[in-house]
């Protein structure tokens, strides 16, 4: 016996769900098992983020069995199913026959459980289990390699690489983002196989990119990237900063890539992904900017820095509100030593911006990932910052409209009207300006 369901919550309704599969599944005569990554992480005693199901039962016999269901992958026997408010994916156990385009199986054969394993990835997501009778089913030893902490592909791994060329990101987001170890056949091939990266789809990249990122080792991430050579075909921006050096007298640390990876390093574990794609590009325009006038300079390095991560951005196909708020953050995080000295109204206003609390992150991350460490600036800034929050949660309204500015002086519409607007808000947050009579007057004689 496995043993593994008294680790988790019997009355979570996404496992009862996908247990309520299995048992329909499995009284219709059909056998039926969790599948892939929710195996590996309930015997981790991770609780999963969804539920695979794997079963013997043919596409058009799972339709059948179930009242809401949705075809997407019925060609490849994978058919989903809405139960309880939750999606569930069901596929047929299957193996698969060429890899023409590097992704996709050029046809589908419907088989037993055994071989639908054998075509997985690595042998942590080749594990069945079967939560009726508590029974682990492995046939290609995922489980030994969970508890020895290893990333080995299943079966050849030349093989595997060339049926889905992603799985050459997935082995180094699997290994960091599980705190595991490469098997050395794994290592190898990546290592081999590294260009092959750059067959794979920006969208593709982009998705497993921001699943390492998000986790605790992204900095050793990033290290395997480049030891593997995989980093110049999906980040070459990145790559450059290897080996530019900075000014010596402020950074002991290194050059601008040890920099970068001792900032990701330093930022909380709540961090949002804007605040860690920030904090990777914030300095990514050093390497062009570089030049010696006395000492090492980056001259207007933020800005280049924003530029270069637009179109990093715009190639991994991020949507454009996300592109806007983290190359904003990017583009401002130098301004934070001139934010001090600021009249406190236009300073709340820096406060007030949706993007203020990423880019006091990454102000933070970018002093804690120097060396010397200094954060005396930071402690200024984050205390000021609170103490606004403190009298203004949110961003005021204007105590006068622009309509009214314009009837009480006499304007048309313009950009005047929309200066005096912000020149009043900077007004009431300072508490110059407490109320709407003194704001007219303010207008008035302004």
């Amino acid at each position: 016996m496995a043993d593994i369901l008294c680790h988790f919550c019997y009355h979570s309704i996404v496992l009862k769900s996908a247990i309520e599969i299995v048992t329909t599944l499995q009284k219709a005569g059909h056998k039926a098992y969790f599948a892939g990554g929710c195996v590996r992480d309930m015997i981790l005693k991770v609780e999963p983020k969804d539920y695979d199901i794997a079963t013997s039962a043919r596409p058009e016999e799972i339709e059948a069995l179930f009242e809401k269901t949705i075809p997407v992958g019925k060609s490849f026997g994978v058919i989903f199913t809405h139960l309880n408010g939750h999606n569930f994916e069901i596929a047929t156990f299957r193996s698969d026959s060429g890899y023409s385009d590097g992704r996709r199986p050029d046809a589908v054969i419907f088989t037993h459980a055994e071989e639908d394993a054998k075509r997985r990835d690595f042998t942590i997501n080749g594990l069945f289990y079967d939560p009726i009778a508590d029974e682990i089913h492995d046939f290609v030893g995922g489980r030994n390699d969970i508890e020895n902490k290893l990333i080995r592909f299943i079966g050849t791994p030349h093989e595997r690489i060339l049926e889905d060329h992603l799985r050459i990101i997935r082995a180094i987001r699997f290994k960091n983002t599980l705190g595991f170890g490469y098997h050395p056949d794994t290592y190898h091939a990546i290592k081999k196989h590294a260009q092959l990266a750059d067959k794979v789809s920006w969208e593709r990249v982009r998705d497993e990119l921001n699943k390492i990122i998000s986790c605790g080792q992204a900095a050793v991430a990033f290290e395997d990237f480049q030891d593997t050579g995989v980093l110049p075909y999906i980040l070459p921006e990145l790559e450059e900063c290897k080996g530019v050096a900075q000014p010596a007298e402020y950074h002991h640390e290194g050059d601008v890539w040890t920099h970068l990876m001792q900032s990701l390093s330093s930022l909380p574990k709540d961090a949002s992904l804007t605040a860690r794609w920030a904090v990777i590009f914030h300095d990514i325009g050093k390497p062009e900017t570089f030049k010696i006038a006395e000492r090492i300079r980056f001259d207007n390095h933020s800005s280049i820095s924003a530029e270069i991560a637009e179109k990093i951005m715009r190639r991994l196909k991020f949507p454009r509100r996300e592109i806007e708020r983290i190359t904003w953050v990017v583009k401002h995080h130098f301004m934070m030593i001139e934010l001090l000295k600021m009249p406190l109204g236009r300073q709340r206003q820096w406060f007030l911006n949706e993007g203020f609390p990423d880019l006091l992150l990454l102000f933070y991350a970018d002093a804690a990932g120097t060396t010397p460490t200094d954060l005396s600036l930071f402690e200024q800034v984050k205390a000021a910052y609170e103490e606004c929050l403190y009298h203004f949660p949110e961003m005021p309204k204007a105590f006068l409209s622009g309509e009214e500015i314009m009837k009480i002086l006499a304007l048309k519409p313009g950009p005047k009207v929309g200066e005096i607007t912000k020149s009043l808000i900077e007004k009431q947050l300072s508490h110059e300006i407490k109320n709407r009579e003194e704001a007219m007057e303010w207008v008035k004689t302004s």
